[in-house]
């Protein structure tokens, strides 16, 4: 795919998701005044999924949810609302969006292919699921008869339905997503930072940037970037350790990466209702509300382990809200919220398959201290020196930090002294909130964690992996909007003009330097070998012309097919170059990766059942057509990993041969 295309795709999805904004923005006013505009970015994709989302429910084109955007857009031109000298007044709120939007499409644009050494095939298979049959509950691609009830897939609804309206080919839509994200996340924590600080208001930005110490040490020890973020990956025993920036450099899309947005648009309604919400009216109030209930209720869809950290932040940061004003209204958003949140997906409760965590299970050895500190040594320093005025007055709370050590937990015992000292406070401003809760997340994890299929010396690995993600977004901006508050009171080195050209050269900077550095995550990894010709690029399948040009050329013949197919390919495990055809194409197959469905549907008959039977299709001639009419396969994918895996023997009748190149076969069933 050419370079001009894909800058066409980029407009066309960039223009979409100003035009969601624009559309939007004056209904805010109401409740956000001044912050409407930035908060219209996070706002209209959830409100744009949860009217796709319906769309697909009720079996009609995603395309007509842009009706209600369109309403909006002519209620806002009929009153009024658009008015130019206003408009280039908040420019610098898009400034902000583009920054991120460019900064992360420029690391997808160096680092783009969709390969198997992650959970790329996964995603993206999501992603084009959905875009070539766009129905509520979406079909699962690795799971024929199967649907994705077992899994957290919004995000992915969400951007296949961004790509389904800007007819974004599903390999450009996967690197567009990072910068869906990243943008809408950068003018978000801008704006609280905009919201809370007098200066340094871009300081929050950062969270999404910074990398743990150990990062820095494995470089600055010789290792490669990618090598320093695997080491921290896996610094922790037992679990992993992803951070944002590592999670945009190795271009997974995975659900928690997506959710980012939202996150960061839950913190700031909770800031903004944390400074303005005594001055708001009813209708302000009203509006906030539902805005909030409209997060928390699209955080379980987005990343349920999201949801298990933020949903009850929610209700206890309402609970405190409604100590301190005992207001009807506020009393009613308090009661209100939950019930929004619920209401608004409630077909996809009903519809719920939940399965893989069977419990909550403690008493797994202590972290590490050094390697805890090696994460979160950064943050850490930050809420000791905030808290340290405090230690100094009461040293007696340090006894806190006594009981986990006599048990040898010595990073609870580093976390439970800055916890108990903020708890302490008098007065605590929003960043001690989110440093609070950032604590208790890394504390509760240190002690407990959800009982998984993995088990022995992994029993915490997802317990890792998802809440520290959740405690870098809360642990992080607070830290560094405490660092910002310290910051702003201090005499400015650099006059105004001077700081602004500052801030445009490190925007540039950010932006060009993923390619400058031609920063490179992947290649050769697992033996993947990616071409150097033409690897810069937003096609995420451009690889696959260069080392695997007749399955290439198959799965483009493939993506050309109408209607409800099904496809036979080989299944051989996860993570290696098998399932790639339903990934690639959207096209259901009988089972893909084996140990995800494993997680998402329990161990089943068809654990054994379906790779048997599998192999039956194309070894024995008797019993393909049988076979394939169980699961209404319509469509058989013979290429070199299928003959490697099996001992490829079809019958002489029922199938027909529709595609027959590069080393390619594909057979149509015909009874």
């Amino acid at each position: 795919m050419n370079l001009i295309l894909q800058a066409c795709d980029v407009l066309l999805w960039a223009g979409l998701l100003k035009g969601l904004q624009m559309a939007l923005w004056p209904r805010l006013r109401p409740a956000l005044g001044d912050y409407a505009y930035p908060a219209a970015y996070p706002a209209s994709l959830l409100l744009f999924a949860l009217a796709t989302w319906y769309c697909g429910l009720f079996r009609v084109p995603v395309a007509l949810a842009l009706l209600v955007f369109l309403v909006l857009g002519v209620w806002g031109i009929r009153r009024g609302d658009y008015r130019i000298r206003e408009i280039r007044g908040l420019l610098s709120w898009d400034a902000v969006f583009l920054v991120g939007f460019l900064f992360a499409l420029a690391v997808r644009f160096t680092n783009p292919v969709i390969g198997y050494f992650s959970e790329q095939y996964m995603n993206h298979a999501f992603i084009a699921s959905i875009i070539r049959e766009p129905v509520v509950p979406p079909l699962d691609p690795w799971f024929a008869g199967g649907h994705l009830t077992v899994y957290y897939y919004l995000g992915h609804w969400l951007m296949g339905s961004l790509a389904i309206v800007t007819g974004t080919p599903s390999e450009v839509a996967f690197n567009l997503v990072p910068g869906t994200v990243y943008g809408t996340a950068f003018v978000m924590l801008y704006a609280l930072g905009h919201l809370i600080l007098p200066r340094w208001r871009w300081l929050p930005l950062a969270v999404l940037l910074l990398v743990p110490p150990s990062v820095v040490w494995f470089l600055a020890t010789g290792a490669g970037i990618y090598s320093a973020f695997q080491e921290t990956n896996w610094i922790i025993p037992g679990g992993r350790v992803e951070f944002p920036v590592f999670s945009l450099f190795l271009g997974n899309v995975h659900a928690f990466e997506i959710a980012v947005f939202n996150q960061v648009f839950l913190i700031f309604l909770l800031g903004f209702i944390w400074c303005r919400w005594r001055r708001l009216d009813a209708r302000g109030r009203f509006g906030l509300t539902l805005l909030l209930g409209l997060s928390v209720g699209s955080m379980p869809l987005l990343s349920s382990w999201d949801a298990l950290v933020h949903a009850p932040a929610v209700a206890l940061f309402l609970l405190v809200l409604l100590l301190s004003d005992r207001d009807r209204s506020t009393f009613a958003a308090a009661v209100a919220v939950p019930i929004v949140a619920f209401s608004a997906y409630l077909p996809y409760y009903l519809d719920l398959e939940p399965a893989g965590v069977g419990g909550i299970g403690w008493g797994l050895p202590p972290t590490d201290p050094l390697a805890f500190l090696a994460v979160w040594g950064g943050f850490l320093a930050i809420v000791y020196a905030a808290v340290a005025p405090g230690i100094r007055r009461v040293p007696v709370a340090l006894a806190v930090a006594v009981p986990p050590l006599a048990a040898g937990y010595t990073a609870l015992a580093v976390l439970l002294v800055p916890l108990a000292y903020l708890l302490l406070r008098r007065e605590r401003s929003f960043a001690d909130l989110l440093c609070i809760a950032g604590l208790l997340v890394l504390a509760l994890s240190e002690v407990f964690y959800l009982q998984e299929m993995l088990g022995g010396d992994y029993s915490r690995f997802n317990t890792v992996f998802k809440f520290y993600f959740d405690a870098w977004i809360l642990l992080g901006t607070g830290a560094l909007l405490l660092a910002g508050g310290w910051l702003a009171g201090r005499r400015s080195v650099l006059p105004e003009a001077a700081r602004k050209g500052a801030a445009v050269v490190v925007a540039v900077a950010l932006v060009a330097a993923p390619v400058a550095l031609n920063i490179d995550i992947g290649r050769g990894l697992l033996g993947i070998d990616y071409p150097p010709a033409g690897y810069h690029t937003l096609d995420g399948f451009a690889y696959l012309e260069a080392t695997r040009p007749g399955e290439a050329a198959a799965i483009d013949y493939l993506r050309t097919l109408d209607g409800d197919h099904l496809i036979v390919e080989a299944e051989n495990g996860d993570y290696g170059y098998y399932s790639r055809i339903s990934s690639f194409t959207g096209i259901p197959t009988i089972l893909g990766q084996i140990g995800h469905e494993l997680t998402w549907r329990g161990n089943g008959a068809w654990y054994t059942g379906r790779p048997a039977e599998i192999r039956a299709i194309y070894e024995d001639p008797e019993r393909t057509l049988a076979l394939m009419e169980k699961y209404n396969a319509t469509l058989l994918y013979v290429g070199e990993p299928e003959r490697e895996r099996y001992d490829v023997r079809l019958p002489d009748r029922g199938l027909r041969l529709v595609y027959d190149e590069g080393g390619v076969r594909i057979y149509e069933w015909i009874g």
